[in-house]
């Protein structure tokens, strides 16, 4: 049944909502979907009765409309579709990798320590918040809501409460979904970079190739903490006045830069380079206008623009930090910095970057 059903449903969707939409949106019985699928009718049963339970939440609900809407209108354009033969599976299979990224940005967002995603109804996107104590929530992420649908129907992502804004948390299969999505990025990078296929590289694999040591000729995993960025783990210290170390405004200064990283990534996996700002690593070749299609251009040119600002040493810091995820020791160590200087030093650059984004602020507020 679910070879029929190929060239129609995307390859996210899971096993049961197929199942379950061949039922109620095709009228196929049990009994035929069992004998398709090779399985007991009651197997197929438990799955469209779990699948129909779950139509509660407003995200499951609104990611199987959508699906019937768009995959089961009409059966004449579901057989044409069929014939559309390896164009369609090459959509399809851009389709799927474009999901893959994005639940791989927006899944590392809500492994951080009080971070939900926020639905509200009628709203074609979603924010991840993080709660940021007596100071209030922080936004780190913006999705669209088709995306954040489909996390939920393959429940890497669920809701106690559901309401006006619903606040969605990672759930245990979720989290085991984000470290085999971290596995696949680093196995395809590993094996493009094997192949000689440097200007395929996936992004962050391309960005630290150039700043390990030339002796090294096996490339080498990137380590990073899924559950949150350094910033984060930074701001938990107090100084010797029982303070953060970090306060709230140089942690939103860092990851709005992230942000814009990640928005620049989005896209075909072209040659983008940004190690020209790495005064401690290789020199790149990146300019705005030489990767035409790629992520939001918007984006690549304020992540630019805040890392020219900063200048050499700043910039590495921050970019290493704050967009690549590398740990104070370890940056420490691939700038030939002494030990326990570089948190100085990282608040310095959020204090620099911090005064960027208010400069920016005020030469585009409107006069009067």
């Amino acid at each position: 049944m679910q070879d029929n059903m190929a060239f129609t449903i995307p390859a996210w969707v899971p096993e049961g909502a197929q199942r379950y939409l061949a039922h109620t949106e095709t009228g196929q019985s049990i009994r035929d979907i069992a004998r398709s699928a090779g399985c007991h009718a009651s197997t197929i049963l438990r799955q469209i009765r779990r699948i129909e339970t779950r139509r509660d939440d407003p995200l499951v609900d609104a990611a199987l409309q959508s699906l019937a809407e768009t995959h089961f209108s009409d059966a004449d354009d579901r057989a044409g579709a069929e014939t559309l033969g390896a164009s369609q599976e090459d959509a399809a299979a851009a389709k799927d990798e474009e999901f893959n990224r994005e639940a791989l940005r927006i899944l590392r967002r809500l492994c951080e320590t009080g971070a939900v995603l926020a639905v509200a109804e009628e709203m074609d996107k979603a924010v991840v918040v993080r709660d940021s104590g007596d100071s209030g929530a922080t936004r780190t992420a913006v999705v669209d809501c088709k995306i954040a649908q489909a996390l939920a129907l393959k429940d890497w992502i669920s809701c106690d409460n559901p309401g006006r804004i619903s606040r969605y948390r990672i759930s245990s299969s979720g989290r085991a979904a984000l470290s085999q999505l971290i596995a696949e990025a680093e196995n395809k990078a590993r094996a493009r970079n094997e192949f000689g296929m440097a200007d395929a590289q996936t992004p962050f694999h391309s960005q630290m190739r150039q700043s390990q040591p030339a002796s090294s000729n096996r490339p080498k995993r990137i380590r990073y903490s899924a559950a949150e960025s350094p910033l984060i783990a930074l701001a938990r210290r107090r100084d010797r006045d029982g303070k953060p170390f970090l306060d709230e405004t140089l942690v939103s200064a860092g990851e709005r830069l992230r942000e814009d990283f990640e928005l620049a990534q989005i896209g075909p996996q072209v040659a983008q380079n940004w190690d020209h700002f790495l005064t401690a690593g290789g020199r790149g070749t990146f300019g705005s206008g030489s990767h035409i299609g790629q992520g939001s251009s918007d984006a690549r040119d304020r992540v630019e623009r805040a890392l020219s600002d900063l200048g050499p040493g700043l910039s590495d810091v921050a970019l290493r930090c704050c967009c690549y995820l590398e740990g104070l020791e370890l940056a420490e160590k691939r700038m030939g910095w002494s030990a326990r200087s570089g948190k100085i030093v990282l608040r310095i650059a959020l204090q620099r970057l911090k005064r960027h984004y208010g400069d920016q602020t005020e030469k585009t507020r409107l006069i009067g």
